[in-house]
């Protein structure tokens, strides 16, 4: 393990896993916050809110290139583990795990984790790949880590659905925990992707969650989904978006699209700036029962 000022890292499963022996022969539960660095206080919240259901909180810091795309730049992802690190001293992290990529995937490695009808749509369609390699990363990483909870942000509602559904199904003794879309002081979600807008762009995007509050209002109030679909694409457009990929109002658990909103839904939406592709979503009638 290297020791510095910062929270303790190991780089191998061997290690990792000696650890987490350790801290279960004394009866810790063990937590998991999966990421890829580059943390904001999205992630910092993350682990705030894990540790509310486990005795030590491992910090996963890997730039899983199984899940970019054929037009995603894995090179340009901005890696700064000392500057991640030193962020995570003022948590509760116990221990930061860094593996390099030929530890996560060696070069006999063949095996993917799928799970098809959830993740087909939406991000599916933009990011073909992409929930395969973030379903065959997390499941590694759970694995190797004995984690009895792990976390994921609710930002990427698509994906915390697959998370949770190819848990359940292959019977992984892991709970699933989503946590709370944490937005900036303008209601954009946190992201380590804000930080390639221009300032100009970052102007506008603050306009991307008031656009879809006002979808919520008024699917609330019983209007046409698809109709108010069509509006909210239109009007992100008219902000200064360059792109809009989605805006579709869907069942809040099989994220297929609904024509009337019946208990509690989900309005899930990527509107971009060039490359650069923010997600968003939001309860609709949250707490309502179904």
């Amino acid at each position: 393990m290297e020791n510095t000022e910062t929270v303790p890292v190991v780089r191998t499963v061997a290690a990792l896993r000696q650890i987490v022996k350790e801290w279960k022969a004394l009866g810790h539960r063990v937590g998991l916050v999966p990421t890829m660095g580059a943390l904001h206080h999205g992630h910092l919240s993350l682990v705030d809110e894990i540790a509310e259901a486990c005795d030590k909180i491992i910090v996963s810091i890997f730039v899983n290139p199984a899940q970019f795309g054929a037009h995603e730049d894995l090179s340009k992802y901005p890696r700064q583990e000392l500057e991640d690190r030193k962020k995570l001293k003022s948590t509760k992290t116990d221990l930061v795990f860094a593996p390099e990529v030929g530890e996560m995937y060696p070069d006999s490695f063949e095996t993917v984790v799928s799970v098809p009808k959830l993740g087909r749509d939406y991000e599916g369609v933009h990011r073909p790949g992409h929930f395969e390699g973030v379903a065959t990363v997390v499941s590694k990483l759970i694995i190797q880590s004995y984690a009895d909870t792990a976390i994921f942000g609710e930002k990427d509602y698509q994906q915390l659905a697959v998370i949770k559904k190819f848990v359940k199904d292959l019977d992984i003794p892991c709970e699933i925990l989503g946590g709370t879309l944490i937005r900036e002081s303008d209601g954009l979600a946190a992201s380590s992707r804000n930080v390639y807008l221009s300032p100009e762009d970052r102007k506008t995007a603050g306009s991307f969650n008031k656009i879809l509050k006002k979808l919520i209002k008024g699917a609330e109030a019983g209007g046409n989904l698809r109709a108010l679909e069509k509006t909210a694409t239109e009007s992100l457009l008219d902000a200064g978006f360059t792109k809009v990929d989605y805006v579709a109002i869907v069942d809040k658990d099989t994220l297929i699209p609904i024509d009337k909103v019946n208990g509690e839904a989900r309005v899930i939406s990527v509107a971009r700036f060039g490359n650069t592709r923010l997600l968003d979503n939001m309860a609709i009638n949250p707490d309502k029962p179904d």
